[in-house]
């Protein structure tokens, strides 16, 4: 990927990263220069800033597809019996790359009407906000599931009815990230959930063939565990059990 995306892709997280502080949204961070003070911020408020600068990470992660390919990709570690194979750094980069992948479209969207015209003094911080939380809402709307949503809305006590009008889908776009973010996190961790118990069915039925066979030969003290992981290597090998994972995950957020 050009360098120009990833700096676009880590500008346009900042933007949506920010846009969780009320504080940041309603003004732009002003920095004044006196002859009495070094600078108009207040000790307690670069404080406050670099430990929302600190949840960032977090709040990126969060907002993406990160949360559902990590989690299927421990899940499918462990129903293999693998221990650290794939090691954890190669999870962790995989899943990123998959991520910026899928968010590609949004990031296009956040590029072209907010980055760019924030970058180019067309419009304000606030407004770059705004148009900046928009692809992103969108995509997550898409992903979640209406149960989790209405939890949170009911906790929230916000009364809102989802239907299929387009006055409702108006209506769901201007729902506050408080509310759309831990729903999207909730559905998100079922999805991953899901998959992975489909993920052990075939695993686990290698595991019940290799037990069952040592039992009847009467090889009762050897590890069922130890025989049937090359099996179940052969068999994720054989049937193009990356190709398949990665291009059911990545089709699965079209």
């Amino acid at each position: 990927m050009k360098r120009s995306s990833i700096y676009t892709f880590l500008f346009s997280l900042l933007f949506l990263s920010l846009s969780f502080a009320p504080v940041f949204a309603s003004s732009a961070i002003n920095v004044q220069f006196d002859a009495n003070t070094q600078t108009g911020l207040e000790a307690l408020d670069i404080v406050f800033l670099l430990l929302f600068l600190s949840l960032i990470p977090s709040l990126i992660l969060l907002m993406s597809s990160f949360t559902r390919i990590i989690i299927v990709f421990s899940f499918l570690r462990n129903a293999m019996g693998l221990q650290q194979t794939p090691p954890n750094q190669v999870l962790l980069g995989l899943s990123l790359f998959l991520s910026l992948f899928i968010m590609a479209p949004v990031i296009d969207t956040i590029n072209e009407t907010a980055y760019t015209p924030y970058r180019e003094q067309i419009i304000t911080q606030e407004e770059a906000f705004a148009k900046a939380q928009v692809p992103v809402k969108e995509f997550m709307l898409r992903q979640v599931d209406n149960a989790s949503l209405q939890l949170f809305l009911d906790i929230a006590e916000v009364e809102l009815v989802v239907n299929d009008t387009q006055s409702q889908q108006v209506e769901l776009a201007e729902l506050d990230l408080e509310i759309l973010v831990p729903a999207f996190v909730t559905s998100e961790l079922k999805r991953a959930f899901l998959i992975g118990f489909l993920l052990f069915i075939p695993f686990l039925a290698i595991d019940l063939i290799v037990a069952s066979t040592l039992m009847s030969m009467g090889m009762v003290m050897l590890p069922p565990g130890m025989i049937a992981l090359p099996f179940k290597v052969m068999l994720f090998v054989l049937a193009d059990g990356w190709g398949l994972l990665m291009g059911s995950l990545v089709r699965g957020f079209s």
